[in-house]
């Protein structure tokens, strides 16, 4: 197996996470997944710590997200915020997914304001817990044809539309909402609103009952003329058809890897875990030994983990580029894709190896083989994934490769 070793400098964050996971995640993991909507209270003092190490520049144990900084542009290699967030999402996701999506102040929203809101945005949206909407009932996976509306009013932008699977929609502080400024003018003209929760017209329909991760509320919106101040907007304003959609684009640079990396920690959880169980029953893997050697069980075991070291190291990359101010787009798809299928596989083969204590409440295999069906969906599905890949490969774009 090629396992890049952790830099040294992340050893102490990599540690601190793996702990949050052993002794807060993992052991509350079955306690919300049966009560679904209820609010873990144990995340508010672990939000707490979390807000001082990134207060104290040690960055990385949560799933914020980070800004893209420029490297030196001297040839240095940068290890900087977005592996050092890669490496604790792995971590906590080894206790539990929900559990750190739910984690006060660590949104998908918050991702999408330090991946492009200017300075001032910055400072004053500091501390606060963003969701991010931008599924609608008539646009899934392609989000350029987002239907949502938002046309200037003086010092305000009115939007009004309806926003559905919002992660951690109702427990957030604000929302950032994907909408158009002009249908007419296509992906180009698609921007970011920062909406405050508590804005008359934005209104809460429902809370969704799901498969899996459930510690975690997803949320159902509707937008009935919700008035934002204009400097509420990510980003430019302007509609630049020859950059077109890359400005809100940027975003998914940032979170998908991110998702990859939640991918990877559940499935290195539920490999360890029927490892040991398989050593209970008498199986034992030899990596010293061709695998058709082996007891069918002890193969399938070693396949499953080559997948995954293929998927770490995917996701390792798309961050490391990000670090190094080198474009990811290509290579964040490609880790969410490979990530986001192999925990699923690997989840639902380590359910079969196990048989009844894979398939029953015995153990947490049967809920990370739930959890795990949601991270080849969001940020964009396993499809929509493998199209972006084909079209950077051959020099395609939307309109020539569909």
């Amino acid at each position: 197996m090629i396992n890049l070793e952790v830099p040294r400098k992340f050893s102490a964050l990599v540690n601190q996470a793996r702990q949050v996971a052993t002794e807060i995640f993992r052991p509350h993991s079955r306690r919300y997944d049966r009560e679904e909507h209820s609010y873990p209270t144990e995340l508010d003092m672990l939000a707490a710590v979390l807000d001082g190490m990134n207060a104290s520049g040690e960055s990385g144990a949560g799933a914020t997200g980070v800004r893209r900084e420029r490297s030196a542009g001297n040839g240095e290699v940068r290890n900087g915020n977005n592996l050092a967030t890669v490496l604790g999402t792995i971590e906590l996701c080894w206790g539990d997914v929900g559990l750190l999506l739910a984690l006060p102040r660590q949104g998908l929203g918050n991702a999408a304001i330090a991946s492009v809101a200017n300075d001032e945005q910055l400072e004053r949206f500091r501390g606060r817990w963003a969701a991010m909407a931008i599924t609608e009932p008539d646009c899934g996976s392609d989000s350029a044809a987002i239907r949502t509306t938002a046309v200037l009013d003086g010092d305000h932008y009115v939007l009004n539309g309806e926003k559905i699977f919002v992660t951690s929609g109702e427990r957030a502080d604000a929302v950032v909402v994907w909408a158009t400024l002009d249908r007419r003018r296509g992906r180009a003209a698609i921007k970011s609103f920062v909406v405050e929760k508590g804005t008359p017209g934005f209104e809460l329909v429902r809370l969704e009952h799901k498969l899996g991760i459930r510690a975690s509320d997803t949320a159902h919106f509707r937008l009935d003329n919700v008035r934002v101040p204009k400097e509420n907007l990510l980003g430019s304003p302007e509609i630049d058809v020859e950059r077109g959609f890359a400005g809100v684009m940027q975003t998914f640079d940032n979170t998908r890897p991110l998702v990859a990396a939640m991918a990877v920690g559940l499935a290195r959880a539920a490999l360890e875990e029927t490892r040991r169980l398989l050593a209970e029953a008498g199986v034992t893997v030899d990596y010293d030994r061709p695998a058709h050697i082996q007891p069918a069980a002890a193969a399938a075991l070693i396949a499953a983990e080559a997948d995954w070291e293929a998927a770490y190291l995917l996701t390792l990359q798309a961050a490391w580029m990000a670090d190094n101010h080198k474009p990811n787009s290509l290579q964040a798809s490609m880790a969410k894709a490979k990530a986001g299928r192999v925990a699923t596989e690997i989840t639902l083969r380590c359910v079969e190896l196990c048989g009844g204590l894979g398939y029953g409440e015995h153990t947490l295999l049967e809920k990370w083989a739930r959890d795990a069906k949601i991270l080849d969906i969001f940020e964009g599905t396993q499809q929509i994934q493998q199209l972006i890949v084909a079209r950077r490969l051959l020099g395609k774009s939307s309109q020539e490769l569909r």
